[in-house]
């Protein structure tokens, strides 16, 4: 499921984070790691991540309790993100060009190194296509 990074609240975050870091956790072990948020909003808040399916979990008999674990790492989910993004610009039509500039002008001011790195993947890229349409 895509999912772009600002439809997280500063809560659904702040657990992404911790189940990264631990990999896997039940509402007892972050409630633990954290003193001022209350189990019960703990839990409800990764029920409603888990509807949303951005977290997996796991019923464990014994301890009656679920264990929940991110859905998608956090490479999964930037490409999966970046994805509908550009999905959406190349969905413009005859304003994708301007969103195309100000991508590369945004990646210019940010980062040059970037800039020279996504010239080499579109390079990459094109020399793929033109060896598939000589077949």
């Amino acid at each position: 499921m895509a999912l772009l990074f600002e439809s997280l609240g500063p809560l659904e975050q702040r657990l992404m984070s911790a189940l990264r870091q631990r990999g896997s956790a039940t509402v007892a072990d972050l409630a633990g790691d954290s003193e001022n948020l209350a189990y019960t909003t703990i839990a409800k808040t990764l029920d409603r991540l888990h509807k949303k399916g951005i977290v997996d979990r796991r019923f464990e008999g014994r301890r009656r309790r679920f264990r929940y674990s991110p859905h998608q790492s956090q490479e999964e989910l930037i490409r999966d993100a970046s994805g509908e993004v550009v999905s959406r610009v190349l969905g413009l039509g005859e304003n994708r060009r301007a969103a195309l500039d100000f991508l590369v002008e945004a990646i210019a001011q940010r980062d040059a190194r970037l800039l020279a790195e996504l010239q080499q993947l579109v390079e990459r890229k094109r020399r793929q296509l033109e060896k598939q349409q000589r077949r």
